[in-house]
């Protein structure tokens, strides 16, 4: 529920980590299925065939599927008023953060995030570790509409009380104000 003079929160964003995470667990698949159907069959005996199968079938699941549910597992949902990182298949962790306590927002990305224009966002939050989008698609376009929806959700109150934290007043007598 919002009061009258807020304005309602609204989903600007759905992201996931970039889906370049994918290409190995995939070609793993690929090749698992090709030597699965090449080799079973090959045996006399039928042990051995079901071996190949039983163990083909180990290999999908262990580099393919795991590495598939973790990647649908970590989810980050930008609106209008906070941050949710979502991460975890069975046991789900979330972390919101608002906008309107305002944060410093970089991005840092290495050579391979560099040439698919992604990269890991940082929120320095002022808390001992920053909170890290981890390889995020369009990572400068996430930067940018994060400033922007921190700036458009400080009221004045909040950024003065921000101000007089980052600089208190050290000329103020005792017992006035």
């Amino acid at each position: 529920m919002s009061s009258p003079g807020q304005a309602q929160e609204s989903v600007v964003a759905r992201l996931r980590p970039h889906g370049r995470a994918l290409f190995w667990p995939s070609l793993f698949l690929v090749a698992a299925v090709g030597a699965m159907t090449y080799f079973y069959g090959s045996f006399a005996e039928t042990w051995q065939n079901l071996a190949v199968l039983f163990g083909g079938l180990l290999f999908i699941v262990l580099a393919w599927l795991l590495p598939l549910l973790s990647w649908l597992g970590h989810r980050y949902i930008i609106t209008t008023r906070r941050i949710v990182m979502r991460r975890g298949f069975f046991v789900r962790v979330r972390q919101e953060l608002l906008h309107s306590r305002g944060y410093d927002v970089t991005v840092r990305k290495n050579a391979m995030q560099s040439m698919f224009r992604s990269g890991d966002v940082r929120i320095n939050t002022g808390l001992e570790q920053p909170v890290v989008l981890r390889d995020v698609p369009n990572a400068d376009l996430v930067q940018g509409a994060l400033h922007d929806l921190m700036e458009a959700s400080m009221n004045p109150i909040a950024a003065r009380r921000q101000a007089e934290e980052a600089h208190p007043d050290e000329t103020t007598a005792w017992g006035t104000r």
